[in-house]
């Protein structure tokens, strides 16, 4: 019997496998061939402190130091930029406060970002915003779990679960593995998980998010260029491999699957994006969508069931997975070990799956 089998291989999976894997035996299962396969892979790789509900914030400056300093850190430098016009004044307002942003001006910006156009009244901008080297800080957390004795096992379809006197048996590709204990990391599908576990589920919701890249625009060398923001995220832009990749910042509700881009919804960020700038689409490269998972109240959900501590839940990231994935798996392990958690009592409350119960 080992003591921990993980249920999902992205990063929510692979970094709390990592954490627990100092407190027992860990396996990480992940269904596909791949580790990150889905929304994991499939994400804009940006570490913004300031993005997200005040909960996220907390686990985001909690895992700065990890992202900075770990293993040779993952990040590297981007930049955020807040596009305005005369039509979103409010979002501007509220966004430029709420993400410490300085107002700049269209002229500075376009210091920047060469391509704006007139229709562009407002800039907001700061620094302190990076990019993520994904691949590395999955790999990095997987490396870990194999170290301290674990195991990551790849194309292993969980289709049962029972539980049993001294914990739960979990069949895999057929095989059946008893663990002391189960990590609900299964993205989308976290409720499937539970049901098919007899837990109560969370009633999450899966969010489909595009994205299509496109070329470099008017041929420009973008890789210096910051991400570019919508007020009220209405669509976003990001260099990446000498091209953009632009989403319309979608979220329609959507079944746990392998999602797929929509063309309308693209073609219509593609055209919000285009009304900032002087450059048009010529052409979409390639697209392709994720699910941001969220629960009800679009905190994550972190910690042990509280009908029963042996199921624990690591869910609901709905795109804040990458940058809180150190705190986050942290928080977990520190609460299944009975320790004191860093994050403040009050930011816990929010995160752990307890709180609906109190509600």
């Amino acid at each position: 019997m080992i003591d921990f089998l993980v249920i999902g291989g992205g990063i929510a999976g692979c970094s709390v496998g990592a954490r627990l894997s100092d407190l027992g035996q860990v396996m990480v299962v992940e269904r596909e061939d791949a580790l990150a396969y889905h929304a994991s892979g499939r994400s804009a790789a940006m570490f913004e402190e300031s993005y997200g509900l005040p909960s996220t914030i907390a686990l985001n400056e909690a895992s700065k130091s990890y992202h900075f300093d770990a293993h040779g850190g993952v990040v590297s430098p981007r930049g955020l930029m807040l596009i305005g016009t005369a039509l979103n004044t409010d979002d501007f307002e509220a966004d430029l406060v709420s993400m410490k942003m300085e107002d700049i001006g269209p002229d500075a910006g376009r210091t920047f970002i060469p391509i704006l156009n007139d229709h562009v009244t407002r800039v907001g901008y700061h620094a302190d915003a990076w990019d993520l080297d994904t691949d590395k800080l999955v790999q990095d957390f997987a490396r870990t779990v194999r170290r301290n004795g674990g195991t990551v096992r790849q194309g292993g379809d969980v289709t049962a679960i029972t539980r049993t006197a001294t914990g739960w048996d979990v069949t895999v590709g057929g095989e059946v593995i008893a663990a002391r204990a189960i990590v609900n990391a299964a993205g989308a599908w976290v409720d499937e998980v539970a049901v098919m576990a007899g837990v109560a589920p969370l009633g999450v919701t899966p969010l489909r998010r595009s994205m299509a890249r496109i070329p470099a625009p008017g041929g420009h060398d973008v890789s210096r260029w910051p991400m570019l923001f919508g007020p009220g995220e209405t669509w976003y832009a990001k260099p990446d491999a000498g091209a953009l990749i632009v989403s319309p910042a979608d979220e329609d509700p959507m079944p746990p699957m392998d999602a797929w881009a929509d063309d309308m919804v693209l073609a219509e960020g593609l055209a919000r994006y285009e009304a900032h700038v002087t450059e048009p689409v010529s052409h979409v490269t390639s697209n392709w969508a994720g699910l941001r998972t969220f629960s009800p109240d679009r905190n994550l959900v972190l910690g042990p069931d509280p009908a029963d501590p042996s199921f624990i839940w690591m869910a609901g990231q709905g795109g804040y997975g990458f940058q809180t994935a150190p705190a986050a798996s942290q928080l977990v392990a520190d609460l299944v070990a009975g320790r004191a958690p860093v994050l403040a009592a009050d930011m816990v409350s929010r995160l752990t799956p307890d709180r609906f119960a109190r509600s």
